[in-house]
């Protein structure tokens, strides 16, 4: 029976450097191609923006048997597209998610004024006419988030005895998160919208990897030791992850 640090373990993955492009009714989906070397068969899953696709390779299966797979698919990859979450357009009285709650959009029509919420109500108050609506939330949940990631990261940071060089929010639609060998670390903004212990898993998983750029058993070991929630983290953003990108 696995053991709980092997319910985290990741094996190594190299990325290949051109994606598939596979043409589906009236448009062409990109498949970003990623190799697994315990990977015993090919998997095909939606990216996390529901845009296009990632394919799981094992070590010696080819690009042209790739390719197959992924015509051979054709069928099923459509269906999920089309059965992806519908995006959330910024009309007034929208449903925003923040921290895992769910907030009313009330587009005040003022055209000054700073981005607001009422905790009470759970209302989201927006300023701006509405060709910078969507700039002027997206810039507002940015500055949320670098607040609640610079808060994690600096507190597991502490916890783990480690040192980060600094801390990049951006819109990555691959990953939550990353940590380079120089230590900066990229988050996602989205993470502001998932429940608060969601965010911190992230940041503790990346984190950690200031410490092993891997996914040893001493990579989980690490991040278990500091992040009791990390397998409820995990299995939320499995299950919900897609939901972050309807937004903006």
């Amino acid at each position: 029976m696995p053991s709980l640090l092997d319910l985290f373990r990741r094996p190594k993955t190299q990325t290949l450097p051109a994606p598939l492009t596979l043409a589906l009714g009236n448009r062409n989906i990109t498949i970003a191609l990623k190799r697994n070397t315990r990977a015993r068969r090919l998997t095909l899953r939606l990216a996390r923006d529901g845009e296009g696709a990632v394919m799981t390779l094992p070590s010696r299966v080819s690009r042209a048997e790739a390719l197959r797979f992924a015509e051979r698919s054709a069928s099923w990859l459509q269906s999920q597209l089309e059965s992806k979450p519908d995006r959330v357009h910024l009309a007034d009285g929208a449903t925003v998610i923040l921290r895992g709650r769910a907030h009313t959009l009330e587009l005040t029509g003022k055209s000054r004024g700073v981005v607001s919420i009422d905790p009470t109500t759970a209302t989201i108050h927006l300023p701006g006419q509405s060709p910078h609506h969507e700039r002027r939330l997206v810039d507002y949940l940015k500055s949320e988030a670098r607040k609640d990631l610079e808060r994690a990261s600096i507190h597991y940071a502490g916890a783990m005895g480690l040192k980060f060089s600094s801390i990049v929010v951006r819109d990555q639609k691959s990953r939550w998160g990353s940590c380079t060998s120089d230590g900066k670390l990229s988050y996602s903004w989205r993470l502001v919208m998932a429940p608060p212990d969601v965010l911190d898993y992230v940041a503790a998983h990346e984190v950690a990897h200031l410490k092993e750029m891997n996914h040893s058993p001493r990579f989980w070991r690490l991040v278990l030791t500091h992040c009791v929630n990390t397998k409820r983290a995990k299995d939320w953003l499995k299950q919900h992850g897609r939901e972050l990108h309807r937004f903006c």
